[in-house]
């Protein structure tokens, strides 16, 4: 159905706010609608799935492939998990063009929560992928459901320390793809097999710069140095072991480490601002915030785009994905999908990754395996690290 047209970056004339409780229920609580938009580029068609996480038997969790730094298209992480439905999530690493030789790891660009297990932390924000971040936002930004199964925006902000038989370092990172100049970062068994040398590469500032030429990695188990290298390398980390990934004056803190010596590491993601930890997170940006657009929203670039909506104090969730089919490529601004999601009843809004990346699935009634509701702007499914999955317990 065609709700209304976008006018300034808002929807004129739209329906009442909770207008997507009137599509096909997916299962109790979870509803599907799609319906026709008018943008300043052209028309769009949209996606959303309402979910109401006032009903006790649904939830919201992370679709992720088993690792950090892997990739699978959402109906397969969907599937793979139970899922009745879901989104793409976080943006990615998805190329290395600026680093020949460097592999890209295809691990998400912020923090990552699954089942109240902490994942990875969110990599610098001169790394970051995708488009121009909205003033004061960062890639600590996160949207997730807390223990207290209300939905909320936040930060996530990596708290861990070294500590070794000479001093005590702070943690740089965690399974990221970026670590910060001069620091030492973790990887755990969550990071998976790919190559840790693209956590060298680039500064805090600079995606592109080179990579560095001072690094160090140091392999824990059992709380001992059991091996080291000039490289950091690739493989599979077992259960139990920790690679400490260190560059510039982080890879000279590591190598006064000898064989047998005793480290230990600790690390977690706390909520700045929020005494309520979350029970899962993914990365993007802030788009809307207590029913305002941020400042300095982009309201010139258009693109298929998918987001999230939160309404009723953090009850109720929109899972919003636009279509790639030619007909509708022009897509929304940032700006315009801000003013959707607050027409549609959202207080709050937050971006995830779009263009060819927008997946939304979900289960027709009578199915046991979800389809794909919105054409991706390849013709196909696009591998992605991460998702927001909706689940419903029977």
């Amino acid at each position: 159905m065609a709700l209304a047209a976008l006018v300034g970056g808002a929807l004129a004339g739209a329906a009442p706010a909770g207008a997507a409780q009137r599509g096909t229920a997916i299962a109790p609580g979870v509803v599907y609608e799609e319906f026709d938009l008018q943008g300043a580029k052209g028309p769009v068609h949209a996606h959303v799935l309402s979910v109401d996480l006032r009903n006790a038997k649904v939830r919201l969790g992370l679709l992720y492939p088993g690792a950090v730094a892997a990739r699978a298209p959402v109906s397969q992480l969907a599937d793979a998990a139970g899922a009745v439905a879901g989104v793409n999530g976080d943006f990615f690493n998805i190329t290395e063009t600026q680093h020949p030789g460097v592999d890209a790891t295809g691990a998400s660009v912020g923090p990552a929560i699954a089942a109240g297990h902490a994942l990875k932390a969110a990599v610098p924000d001169g790394q970051r992928f995708g488009p121009a971040l909205p003033p004061g936002t960062g890639t600590e930004d996160v949207v997730g459901v807390g223990t207290d199964r209300r939905a909320r925006m936040g930060r996530l902000v990596l708290r861990g320390t070294v500590r070794t038989p000479e001093e005590t370092l702070p943690l740089g990172g965690l399974n990221q793809y970026a670590l910060p100049v001069g620091s030492v970062g973790a990887f755990t068994a969550d990071w998976g097999s790919v190559s840790r040398k693209r956590a060298t590469c680039g500064t805090d500032t600079e995606r592109a710069a080179p990579c560095s030429t001072d690094t160090y990695e140091v392999t824990l188990r059992g709380g001992r140095v059991v091996a080291a290298s000039d490289t950091p390398g690739d493989g599979p980390i077992a259960r139990g072991t920790t690679v400490l990934v260190g560059r510039e004056a982080g890879a000279q803190r590591l190598r006064k480490l000898t064989e047998g010596a005793r480290v230990s590491v600790t690390h977690r993601l706390v909520a700045a601002g929020s005494a309520v930890p979350y029970r899962f997170a993914l990365g993007g940006y802030p788009l809307l915030s207590g029913g305002r657009p941020l400042p300095g929203l982009d309201d010139t670039t258009a693109a298929v785009r998918t987001a999230v909506g939160l309404a009723d104090n953090g009850r109720r969730v929109l899972l919003f994905a636009l279509d790639g089919d030619p007909r509708y490529r022009t897509g929304l601004t940032v700006a315009e999908v801000a003013g959707a999601l607050r027409e549609l009843g959202a207080r709050d809004g937050f971006s995830l990754d779009g263009g060819g990346s927008s997946t939304l699935v979900a289960r027709a009634p009578g199915e046991t395996a979800v389809s794909v509701r919105n054409h991706p702007t390849g013709g196909a499914e696009r591998p992605v690290p991460n998702g927001i999955g909706v689940f419903v317990t029977r």
